[in-house]
């Protein structure tokens, strides 16, 4: 295929989102507390783009444009501390159950972590 301007317009377009938008955005840079608590910024992104263009055969012109927009939302932190690890939202979760289900893993994991270090020690000490 061809190279052409609407080729050439997009490629440029594609490569200026790259440059915005990389996984640092969505998953932040860890930031370590002075009492040994790490906190991992996550993000939500929407991207939209568009573009359009057209030869013009009768004076061999060329007309073209393309626009894109990024929305970086940030949804709340990673906080491991100790070896556990939970989800501490900025903003509220949505009132459906499976984001309820979803926020509540983590808490529930340490939860059961914890039982089977119990029954784990209590069988040692047996």
């Amino acid at each position: 295929m061809a190279d052409t301007n609407l080729d050439r317009l997009m490629e440029s377009s594609m490569n200026n989102i790259r440059s915005v938008i990389d996984s640092n955005t969505v998953v932040g840079e860890p930031i370590y507390t002075p009492d040994g608590i790490m906190l991992i910024p996550l993000s939500r992104i929407s991207v939209g783009f568009g573009g359009g263009a057209a030869d013009f055969a009768v004076d061999k012109g060329y007309g073209g444009g393309s626009a894109y927009g990024v929305k970086v939302e940030p949804t709340g932190f990673l906080v491991v501390k100790d070896g556990n690890v939970r989800m501490m939202n900025v903003i509220p979760p949505a009132n459906n159950t499976l984001d309820r289900i979803i926020d509540m893993t983590p808490g529930m994991m340490d939860k059961v972590n914890q039982m089977i270090e119990k029954i784990t020690d209590k069988r040692n000490e047996e």
